[in-house]
């Protein structure tokens, strides 16, 4: 149930009632918290069905653009957009968790709203362009993995019209050379399509993961180094197998004193973190 999330669309109107700030996307919130017992819960907050858009602006030349909402028991979440001649681009997000939610944080030793600050969350956009990220992406400060998917957004809406124009993600961006990721699903359909006659063979067994090297520098200096092949078994409706493909998957991460943190991103909403 990893990408079971409600979708968030935002549509902001200036005093003449047309679009100025349009949004659409799906994200998911992963937090480590400390329990009143001083050990560490790792909590999954998801937006609820009612989510609501207070505070949000259109903005101007000379004001950043808001796009602001709140849901569930106190959580709220924005990003502040600022433009140039040429260019927009969010600056930073804002997010703030309330751990009297015990729903979502049963025994949590520090009471009440916590709020994190991240920037830098967004490239430049050309105006009146419509950004667009498909695939999933993630911002980590302070015990908070952000998790977007599915986004769609543009700041500073001309006209009141949204463009057709579209500025992907880098992560949408197609490889030269595609994989389809194995299941048994489709290997099972290969072997029972047979139109002409020909000896029954039995199915094609899934092939075992490509090794990949990833790694993580602090500075200079390498701080994480993991040489592994991954395969996914998921169990479902009908059960998936997955391999992850080193050559299309991005290795990002933190290292710190105590702790080191490995993501890996394949590009194809799925993301695994170590």
């Amino acid at each position: 149930g990893f990408f079971q999330s409600y979708a968030v669309e935002v549509d902001v109107k200036d005093a003449s009632n047309a679009t100025c700030l349009y949004a659409k996307w799906m994200m998911r919130f992963l937090i480590k918290y400390e329990t009143n017992s001083s050990d560490y819960k790792n909590a999954t907050l998801n937006l609820s069905s009612n989510v609501t858009h207070n505070g949000s602006i259109c903005g101007n030349d000379t004001q950043a653009a808001l796009l602001a909402v709140q849901f569930g028991e106190g959580h709220s979440w924005s990003i502040n957009f600022t433009k140039t001649n040429e260019t927009y681009q969010g600056d930073f997000i804002t997010f703030t968790y309330n751990t009297n939610d015990t729903a979502v944080f049963p025994d949590a030793k520090r009471k009440g709203p916590i709020t994190i600050v991240v920037k830098g969350t967004m490239r430049p956009v050309q105006l009146n362009n419509v950004f667009v990220c498909h695939n999933t992406d993630f911002f980590e400060a302070e015990n908070v993995t952000q998790i977007f998917w599915n986004v769609t957004v543009q700041a500073f809406v001309q006209n009141g019209t949204i463009s057709k124009k579209e500025s992907r993600c880098r992560a949408d961006a197609p490889t030269s050379a595609p994989t389809v990721p194995p299941t048994i699903a489709n290997v099972t359909t290969a072997s029972t399509t047979t139109l002409s006659p020909s000896p029954t063979t039995a199915p094609k067994p899934v092939e075992n993961p490509e090794t990949g090297n990833y790694s993580l520098k602090s500075g200079n200096k390498t701080c994480l180094l993991a040489t592994v092949g991954l395969q996914l078994n998921v169990s479902q409706d009908k059960p998936l197998l997955i391999n992850i493909n080193p050559k299309t998957t991005r290795a990002d991460g933190t290292c710190g004193n105590t702790t080191a943190t490995l993501k890996l991103n394949d590009g194809n909403s799925t993301l695994i973190g170590f």
